[in-house]
């Protein structure tokens, strides 16, 4: 891995509580740790990845924006970090995903959509994400996720319990989440 810089620490104040914030510059990507002064020993963690449509715009085709909200409030409440992952689109980028979209509105899948475009269906990767926590000194956590993939992402990490994210469908996502459930194993 390449040499991250590292930001000095910000304060945050959200409509969810006041949050300290710290980026970490990998490459050309800056990602965010979004966290609480009162990190336990075993802080929740929210392995977020970015998603400007449903994050900043507001989309209901996905569920992200619904995620991001509900671990900001319980981590404001519990305690915790988000780490904010910038890898739009399960890193296919932007162009790519609204391309992806596109063919979701012809009828393909999410799944469907990023193999026609040359992608696997999910192209993330977690070492930044092992970095900021190894920053924290985290060591072991409580995940907030439904994704298997994020879980076994953190191999030096002991994970002591996953949190599930409980998001009512609508009828622009239900069968988005139930191809994340059946096609990449999303415990929903």
């Amino acid at each position: 891995m390449k040499p991250i810089e590292i930001s000095q620490i910000a304060t945050l104040p959200t409509q969810y509580g006041t949050f300290n914030i710290q980026a970490f510059k990998e490459d050309e990507r800056e990602h965010l740790a979004i966290f609480t002064d009162n990190l336990s020993e075993t802080p929740i963690v929210r392995i977020h990845s970015e998603c400007l449509t449903g994050d900043a715009l507001g989309s209901v085709k996905c569920d992200c924006g619904e995620q991001l909200h509900f671990a900001q409030a319980l981590i404001a409440k519990e305690g915790g970090i988000i780490i904010y992952h910038r890898q739009e689109g399960r890193n296919i980028g932007l162009l790519n995903k609204v391309n992806a979209y596109a063919l979701q509105d012809k009828g393909l899948d999410t799944v469907a959509a990023n193999h026609q475009l040359g992608f696997r269906a999910d192209e993330r990767t977690y070492e930044v994400v092992e970095f900021i926590l190894n920053h924290f000194a985290i060591k072991k956590l409580k995940l907030l996720t439904n994704n298997p993939k994020k879980m076994q992402s953190l191999g030096a990490i002991d994970i002591i319990e996953r949190l599930p994210i409980q998001i009512t469908p609508n009828p622009y996502n239900e069968d988005y989440l139930q191809t994340k459930k059946e096609q990449l194993g999303h415990l929903l």
